[in-house]
């Protein structure tokens, strides 16, 4: 037995270096072919090309196979990549988005109250809303002007189309407006063209009532309702909003100014009138008086 393996293996031996050998030696020739620069040894190389290339498509294909799939993953990372980046991009573009609405709807807000035509004789301080103090028994906002800004109490503000309300309750660096919805709210005004006066009086809801008008029979829905400037509440001719019919047949004003928007309010400084005591001198000045001459009796 051990002799039969011994022969087998010196028939084997000799015959595996015979292989190699010509393995090897064809390498070399189809390497020096190859490598050797002549027309003829190039129409050779073709000539192989063209027979034997194409007919290794099948055992190419799993190369290309593997080829493709890690193109495709380097596509798709790639892809992955600039999804994410697209999505970092979006978020900061909805930012921005919301960031230029605000300052839109601000820029809007502050032409608006530019747009106001008040009593050139009135001043007054731009404040803005800090809070919504209100309640369902209570409607009030809060704004950052002060005593520190000379800001008292009774004085008339505005958005920038109307009447919003009045300071009531004044601190160093901010102060309270009760709105013209508040039931504590009462303010003369005007109905015009007619001319009628009335009470507006506040009961919590978005439209206050009119009361106690004089001719109610000359009173239209869309008339024009502003201040009257009747016990130097407010100054005259300020702009409330336009009469509305109730389904109760109550007569109501329709506000002009944005209460869903309150951001700035125009506070109007109202000077105190000069106060007279004589009453001749509504007519002349006491050295009017003084200076004029002094008819004779014409007995004397």
């Amino acid at each position: 037995m051990a002799r039969e393996t011994t022969t087998s293996d010196a028939y084997v031996r000799p015959l595996r270096r015979l292989l190699v050998g010509i393995l090897v030696v064809v390498l070399l020739s189809v390497f020096l072919v190859w490598r050797i620069d002549s027309p003829r040894v190039e129409r050779l190389r073709m000539a192989m090309i063209d027979r034997f290339v194409p007919n290794m498509d099948w055992a190419m294909a799993p190369v290309t196979g593997l080829a493709n799939i890690a193109r495709d993953f380097q596509s798709y990372t790639r892809i992955y990549e600039q999804n994410q980046d697209l999505r970092r991009e979006l978020q900061q573009m909805k930012a921005w988005k919301e960031a230029a609405l605000q300052l839109e709807q601000e820029n809007a807000r502050l032409l608006d109250l530019n747009k106001v035509r008040i009593d050139p004789q009135l001043t007054h301080v731009t404040g803005v809303v800090l809070a919504d103090s209100g309640s369902p028994f209570r409607q009030s906002v809060l704004l950052n002007v002060g005593a520190r800004d000379g800001i008292m109490d009774g004085w008339a503000t505005m958005d920038g189309i109307g009447l919003v309300g009045r300071i009531s309750g004044v601190g160093q660096n901010a102060s309270r407006v009760i709105l013209l919805t508040d039931s504590n709210s009462r303010i003369p005004v005007t109905i015009q063209p007619s001319g009628q006066r009335a009470i507006l009086v506040g009961d919590n809801k978005s439209a206050p009532t009119l009361e106690l008008i004089e001719d109610r029979d000359r009173v239209r829905p869309g008339d024009r309702v502003v201040t009257s400037g009747d016990g130097k509440v407010f100054p005259a001719g300020l702009l409330v909003g336009q009469v509305a019919q109730s389904p109760d047949r109550r007569l109501r004003a329709r506000l002009a100014a944005d209460y869903e928007r309150l951001e700035f309010l125009r506070v109007l400084r109202t000077h105190e009138g000069e106060l007279i005591n004589d009453p001749g001198a509504l007519l002349a000045s006491p050295e009017m008086v003084s200076s004029a001459p002094i008819e004779e009796d014409a007995d004397g």
